[in-house]
C-alpha cells in the first residue's frame, strides 16, 4: 500500500503549482485550475445527487452519463486545446431536459432550493454548476475556450434544476415557490 500512495503522493503541488496534462505548471489559484476545480466539485455533488435516487432510477443513469461528460470538460480543460465537449453531448442534455420537463407545471415564481435530500441536493449541485459556468466565462476573457463547454455548462445547470424539482415530485414534495403562499407578519 505505501507504494501506492507514494505513486499518488508527488509534492508537485507543495509550492502552490499544479501541472496540466502538457506538463505546463500553474498556480493552484489560475482561472484555469479554478474552472477545473470548480468542474470537479459539480462532479462530486452529482454523485452526491445519485445516492439519493434508486440504483435502477432512468435519473440515475442519466446522471451517471454527465458525470462521464464532467471527467470529459476536466480533460478539455486540463489538455489545453483538445476540446471533448461536443454539440451530440450538448444536445442529450436538451433532449433529457425537454422530457423530464414537458409533464411539470409551469413555474410562475422561483422555487426556493428545499424539499427532500434528493432535490436539496440537485439546487446545490446546480448553483455548483453555474459557478463553474462563471469561472469558464471569466477563462475564456482570458484564454480562448470551447465555446461547447459553456453551452453544455449552460443546459446542465437547467437540467439539474429539472431535476431537482422532478425528485421533488417523485417524493410527492411540494414545491415552495418564492412569495407564494408565505404567511404574512403583522
Amino acid at each position: 500500500m505505501g507504494n501506492r500512495l507514494t505513486s499518488i503522493t508527488t509534492r508537485g503541488g507543495d509550492k502552490g503549482e499544479t501541472g496540466l496534462a502538457g506538463g505546463r505548471r500553474l498556480a493552484k489559484d489560475d482561472p484555469r485550475i479554478e474552472t477545473i476545480g470548480t468542474v470537479d466539485e459539480l462532479n462530486c455533488w452529482v454523485g452526491l445527487l445519485r445516492c439519493h435516487l434508486e440504483p435502477a432510477d432512468i435519473l440515475n443513469h442519466l446522471l451517471e452519463e454527465v458525470q462521464q461528460q464532467l471527467f470529459e470538460l476536466g480533460g478539455e480543460l486540463a489538455s489545453e486545446g483538445d476540446p471533448r465537449v461536443s454539440e451530440p453531448m450538448v444536445a442529450m442534455l436538451e433532449a433529457a431536459l425537454e422530457e423530464l420537463n414537458a409533464p411539470l407545471p409551469p413555474l410562475r415564481n422561483f422555487v426556493l432550493p428545499a424539499g427532500t435530500q434528493g432535490s436539496a441536493t440537485a439546487h446545490l449541485a446546480r448553483a455548483v454548476c453555474r459557478r463553474a459556468e462563471r469561472r469558464l466565462v471569466s477563462l475564456g476573457r482570458a484564454e480562448p475556450v470551447n465555446v461547447q463547454s459553456q453551452v453544455y455548462l449552460n443546459r446542465l445547470s437547467d437540467l439539474l434544476f429539472v431535476i431537482a424539482r422532478v425528485v421533488a415530485r417523485q417524493a410527492s414534495e411540494r414545491e415552495v415557490q418564492w412569495g407564494v403562499d408565505r404567511e404574512q407578519d403583522g
